[in-house]
């Protein structure tokens, strides 16, 4: 099977699953925004989405209620998604600046980007169990990608995950904690970045700024061995 077919495949069991009851009614039953209320919200599971050839795999933590559950695409049409595209695009790994709908012409170029949670959770929490839950879909995925040499972890849960899954596959992560913009470099497992999540409550008070963001995105150009970006 190729792996198109293969990511294909894994795309439709996520976007059909129902195993967590919670999170299952929040995405159904959630109302839309009054600036919405004439589009029809996705309210399903939400795929990664990107390059199945990236060198870049960014984790984030679960689509936004308005975000990826209304649009169907992770990281599209909310602010925390402006913010990571607009900037992705400053880098290079993305085709332009901004993320708004599944039919915007957005590409990412050397990256992909997915979530430790497929589904969008009530206050942006989702419990110990839908972790659980999720993970298989995270490490599959993962497994997929092939050519992968860098994860971005956004925000700690992401990052949980992320050791997670080097725990699983014989790492030792015994004592590591996230601290944003540090490089984990593993011996079993594609090496780790910590970035700070890209959500409003971070980027509307200063604790993650454009700048930082580009810091954390040319340092993960310079492990890449991609050199400085290209001018937009």
């Amino acid at each position: 099977m190729s792996l198109e077919k293969e990511f294909e495949s894994l795309s439709a069991e996520i976007v059909s699953c129902r195993k967590c009851p919670r999170l299952v009614r929040f995405r159904e039953s959630l109302k839309a925004r009054k600036s919405f209320s004439n589009m029809e919200y996705w309210r399903k599971p939400v795929p990664g989405f990107g390059d199945l050839n990236a060198e870049l795999i960014i984790i984030g933590l679960a689509p936004a209620p308005h975000g990826g559950n209304r649009t169907g695409r992770i990281f599209t049409g909310d602010e925390s998604a402006r913010f990571l595209v607009r900037n992705l695009f400053k880098a290079g790994f993305s085709n332009k600046p901004t993320s708004e709908h599944k039919d915007d012409g957005l590409e990412l170029i050397n990256c992909y980007m997915t979530a430790a949670v497929k589904c969008a959770p009530p206050e942006n929490k989702p419990t110990k169990e839908e972790f659980e839950n999720c993970f298989p879909y995270l490490e599959r995925e993962l497994s997929l990608l092939k050519r992968k040499k860098l994860v971005i972890a956004l925000g700690q849960l992401a990052f949980s995950s992320y050791l997670k899954y080097a725990s699983m596959h014989g790492e030792n992560v015994k004592g590591i904690s996230f601290v944003h913009g540090k490089l984990y470099r593993f011996k079993k497992v594609t090496s780790l970045m910590a970035c700070y999540h890209p959500s409003p409550r971070n980027t509307y008070t200063g604790k993650l700024t454009d700048r930082m963001m580009q810091v954390v995105l040319k340092r993960a150009r310079m492990f890449l061995g991609l050199g400085k970006a290209q001018p937009p």
